[in-house]
């Protein structure tokens, strides 16, 4: 079985969940003897090593465009990087002229989505798209950011969409996936009659059991002898790194061998500016760590994971959380806002703690609860451990996916054997 995704972006300097869901996917799929091939838009920045082909997948470019005049470098950058509604003018010809294909799986929405829309339908192949990043789970105030992503600029390109019939794009597809219950439950009670699939994202547990603690106290000096608070994600206004540093202060004045280590690469260049700046005004160089972009499977994240006392999510909006996960297989506990992605996974004191945005107070006594009761703590990480290698991991879940594929197969035999 020959698989195509088209993704909206895959920038190695840039790698974040979705990323690594992907690449997690078709690990899975090749163990169930699945072939993928990505077409993901070309980048100009020099990435070095790219994990996909390095892991033995077929990459393609292929030429894409954000069609808005009047907006500036920094905001095109941030487009492309989170969010953009790109266009691409080769890619449809690009994905008539592969061979073989069975299913046209797309990952995102709008144009891109819609060109793969139209060239399942020339090949008579079905159509399944994945929503990663939510689309009606989602806080009001980051929907109404989504309202008008364009301000101060002029988008030229809705003639496009209306052509691709990019605003049917869910009513089109043989099977809508997403990762998380609240988004499935929402999507259905608007397409009440469409196949909505929840499929979470993977982990391969396997790779956390080797101890990598070493690699990342060689690497970033500033963990050893100290109890670790890890904070993974893209530095962008939606994974909320900012109001954790406000938080910073009070912590380490409770923890006084606490240092918070945040992994991820910048997403969003003022909000990273303003992160820098605010570590800077408030004194805590030598407490916060901004350890850049780490590719999923790199020693020193698995490392980190590994050192930490816990992983602390204080997302905005987190429609699955594959940090969670990452963090039982690492045999760490959580601490998380309460998005979709983390009510779906956490169980309140029985296998991390949950605080609200809006009472920082529960933030600080979460923290207290994992720091100062260590035997909470370990049963905490052996209850998140059982779950995620029972349930989660990333053969099973691929598997799940293959046999998805094979029904919507058969189902598009049998609807073109009943026309003859």
């Amino acid at each position: 079985m020959r698989v195509v995704h088209v993704l909206r972006k895959y920038n190695p300097a840039e790698w974040g969940g979705t990323e690594t869901a992907i690449q997690r996917l078709f690990e899975g799929l090749r163990q169930h003897h699945v072939t993928t091939v990505a077409y993901c838009p070309r980048i100009t920045n020099n990435f070095g090593a790219d994990p996909l082909v390095e892991a033995g997948f077929t990459v393609k470019r292929f030429r894409a465009f954000m069609p808005v005049w009047g907006i500036s470098r920094e905001r095109h950058r941030q487009l492309v990087a989170v969010g953009g509604n790109l266009m691409s003018l080769d890619l449809p010809a690009r994905l008539l002229s592969e061979r073989e294909v069975a299913v046209m799986h797309t990952h995102t929405l709008g144009r891109l989505g819609g060109i793969a829309l139209m060239t399942a339908r020339l090949r008579r192949v079905p159509f399944i798209m994945t929503i990663h990043g939510g689309l009606l789970d989602l806080p009001a105030a980051l929907k109404q950011s989504f309202r008008n992503p364009h301000a101060g600029g002029v988008e030229w390109g809705k003639a496009f969409g209306a052509v691709l019939r990019t605003r049917r794009l869910l009513q089109c597809a043989d099977a809508v996936i997403t990762c998380n219950q609240r988004e499935a439950s929402l999507l259905k009670a608007r397409h009440p009659n469409k196949r909505i699939v929840v499929q979470p994202h993977g982990v391969p547990t396997s790779l956390f059991r080797k101890d990598h603690r070493e690699a990342a106290h060689e690497a970033f000096s500033l963990i050893r002898g100290k109890r670790l608070l890890l904070a993974v994600g893209r530095i962008d206004p939606v994974k909320n790194q900012h109001w954790l540093i406000e938080q910073a202060p009070e912590l380490f004045r409770r923890h006084s061998d606490v240092v918070l280590v945040l992994p991820g690469a910048c997403t969003h260049e003022a909000y990273g500016r303003l992160i820098k700046e605010r570590i800077d005004q408030l004194g805590l160089q030598n407490r916060v760590l901004l350890a850049g972009g780490l590719p999923p499977s790199d020693a020193r994240l698995i490392g980190l994971f590994q050192s930490a006392e816990a992983i602390v999510l204080p997302s905005i909006s987190e429609t699955f959380g594959l940090v969670i996960l990452e963090a039982w297989a690492a045999g760490t506990t959580v601490i998380s806002s309460r998005t979709s992605g983390a009510l779906d996974l956490i169980r309140q004191g029985e296998n991390g703690w949950f605080f609200d945005l809006d009472s920082p107070r529960t933030f600080h006594e979460a923290v207290d609860s994992v720091l100062l009761n260590p035997e909470v703590r370990m049963r905490q990480t052996a209850a998140g451990g059982k779950l995620v290698r029972a349930e989660f991991d990333t053969t099973v879940l691929a598997g799940r996916m293959k046999n998805l594929y094979s029904g919507v197969i058969e189902e598009r035999h049998a609807l073109r054997g009943s026309a003859r």
